[in-house]
């Protein structure tokens, strides 16, 4: 019996820590016989999207087909995709990330079996066929008599733990001896993660070289490291390094750099400082060998907890109207022609306020408690380097933030109860046209 499955989602973060292992996790479940089982992708809008979610969804080998997202509200209307595909009369629509609400209609219309993985909340329970719930305390509200459409799989992103990437060992590489000494690499290694949308790369490249060059003044032996999003290439994420393209350079001292196109390319800063920007995704065994990361907010806070990489999370406000990410409504006016940078500085200021206390990054979520440092506001990178010196100068306080993260990060598996309820709905279906 030839079977599709259609992956609903949405997202950057969504399909690297969400789609990625679920998509693996079903072709070791249900083999890699393009005839009896082809997954396709379909996209749906989203607020922080860059645009190159359908190409990262089709360097995916376990994928046959994607849709991008422009043309996902046609399909939701019409049934139709931009490519006119065709649809096998048996399947399985699995929701991973969006709108719950497209399961529903596009499973209805596909007369295909349904499957949400509920990460905090689970909606239309009366008309999915399963939840794949990452806590128990999702279906919490969930009247009784659909209780036996959940289960409970735990974290999809606690995945990141046990998947490495294919790139190999990192000890013991030359990878980051740009300067041609032929020394061996040093085993400390600071990663710094500016974000991947230009609201937040626009502050995050420029601290973060700031930061880079005043840790390297006092600790000369240490190297550093981007990993550039997949979703960005190098000449993308330089230009926010080039005072002539980034208006907001001039909040931070000494936070220009030049591009070196050579094999790994590097930024180097008018010090010398050379910076490596790593291109292979994902970057997890790169990731796991570094000793600190820099980070601002999402899907990376979770897969460096995940890694139990121990890490400083950056918020600055140097420039309030810089930041325009924000969901739904704000997110709308934000971005308005003209006025939005207005609305923009309004709403942060808003948020900032009303968000005292809370908690950004995701291992401090998952705890509710701050296991690795927020910082927020006008942020001094001298500051923060004193900060991450004072880590890099005392191992076991790594440690220790390691171990704290290992613990709130949650068991692995989830992709593979995932895939196995999938695989049970292909089950139910094929035995309910039996009977």
């Amino acid at each position: 019996m030839a079977v599709d499955i259609l992956v609903l989602s949405n997202g950057p973060g969504e399909l690297a820590t969400w789609v990625r292992p679920v998509v693996q996790a079903l072709r070791q479940h249900l083999g890699c016989d393009r005839t009896i089982v082809r997954i396709s992708v379909v996209l749906s809008p989203c607020p922080h999207a860059t645009g190159k979610e359908a190409q990262i969804a089709s360097s995916y080998p376990e994928v046959d087909r994607v849709q991008a997202a422009e043309h996902f509200l046609p399909f939701l209307l019409s049934g139709k995709t931009a490519a006119n595909w065709d649809w096998h009369e048996k399947g399985v629509v699995l929701f991973l990330g969006g709108d719950q609400f497209f399961t529903v209609v596009i499973g209805k219309r596909l007369k295909y079996r349904t499957v949400i993985y509920a990460e905090w909340d689970a909606r239309w329970y009366r008309w999915i066929d399963k939840f794949a719930a990452m806590k128990p305390k999702v279906f919490d509200k969930v009247p009784e008599k659909y209780a036996n459409k959940f289960t409970v799989v735990g974290d999809l992103i606690a995945e990141v733990g046990n998947r490495k990437s294919d790139a190999g060992d990192w000890a013991g590489t030359d990878k980051l001896d740009r300067a041609g000494t032929g020394a061996p690499p040093l085993r400390e290694l600071v990663g710094l993660l500016p974000g991947s949308k230009a609201a937040k790369l626009a502050l995050g490249v420029p601290l973060c070289l700031s930061i880079a060059q005043s840790i390297h003044r006092i600790r000369p032996e240490t190297r550093f490291v981007i990993p550039v999003a997949p979703t960005l290439d190098v000449q993308t994420l330089a230009r926010f390094a080039d005072p002539a393209q980034n208006p907001c350079l001039h909040l931070f001292a000494n936070a220009s750099a030049e591009l070196h196109l050579t094999e790994t390319p590097f930024l180097q800063t008018a010090n010398g400082l050379q910076i490596e920007l790593w291109t292979e995704t994902p970057a997890y065994d790169l990731l796991s060998e570094c000793s600190l990361c820099l980070t601002t907010v999402g899907a990376n806070t979770a897969e460096l907890g995940s890694l139990a990489v121990p890490m400083i999370v950056l918020i600055p406000t140097q420039q309030l109207d810089a930041m325009k990410a924000w969901d739904g409504l704000p997110g709308l006016l934000a971005n308005l022609p003209l006025v939005g940078s207005v609305f923009a500085t309004a709403i942060n200021w808003l948020i900032l306020q009303l968000g005292k206390g809370k908690l950004y990054a995701w291992p401090n979520i998952w705890a509710q408690a701050e296991i690795v440092p927020e910082l927020i506001g006008k942020l001094e990178p001298e500051a923060v380097a004193i900060l991450a010196i004072d880590y890099l100068s005392h191992p076991e306080k790594l440690a220790q933030m390691g171990d704290r993260l290992r613990s709130v990060r949650g068991e692995s598996g989830a992709a593979h109860k995932i895939a196995e309820l999938v695989c049970e709905e292909i089950e139910v279906q094929s035995n309910s046209d039996n009977n």
